[in-house]
């Protein structure tokens, strides 16, 4: 499945906790605020910067993260374990509220900024996989993961829509699929 080790200062050091499911509040087992690097192993994590998987969010794939970012250092306070199949990962977005007007269905990392989909979609259908939306083309800005069978009918749900310029919402900019690398022993 997946694990985490958590560690309360950059490059490993300083205290350090394994995790195999999620946790809501990291207060709960004092380890609030006090993140600073990780080790994923397996399936990716999420890392929210509020308890009950809310605020601004990191996505952490396997490998070895020596420094969460200025970003999230010592902000991280829920974490959750991305459980979905993440395999061949599909999603549609849709130009409307309610699913409807022109859709595209997307299939790998999508930079929406180059094409006539920037800041247009307003709602979309996960079919597989994770997915991570981000704001600015460069994954920057408010970002939100898309799971498995989710069904979103309204970006204005999530504060994120097609109407940047005029009603003060981010848009979308860019679709990047959450995936599992190949363990390296």
């Amino acid at each position: 499945m997946g694990k985490i080790i958590i560690y309360e200062h950059a490059n490993f050091q300083g205290y350090s906790k394994e995790l195999t499911r999620d946790v809501a509040n990291l207060k709960d087992i004092d380890w609030n605020d006090c993140i600073s690097s990780v080790k994923v192993i397996g399936q990716p994590w999420v890392a929210y910067e509020h308890m009950n998987y809310t605020g601004r969010l990191m996505v952490f794939e396997e490998g070895e993260h020596s420094f969460v970012g200025r970003e999230m250092n010592d902000k991280i306070t829920s974490l959750m374990l991305i459980t979905e199949n993440l395999h061949n990962p599909q999603i549609t977005i849709y130009e409307h509220d309610q699913y409807q007007g022109k859709s595209k269905v997307i299939t790998e990392a999508t930079n929406l900024a180059r094409g006539h989909y920037n800041d247009m979609a307003s709602s979309h259908k996960v079919q597989r996989g994770a997915w991570l939306l981000c704001e600015h083309s460069d994954g920057s800005g408010f970002r939100y993961i898309a799971r498995e069978h989710e069904h979103l009918p309204s970006y204005r749900a999530i504060n994120f829509n097609d109407n940047f310029g005029s009603g003060g919402a981010a848009g979308l900019a860019s679709v990047r699929r959450v995936q599992e690398l190949p363990h390296v022993r």
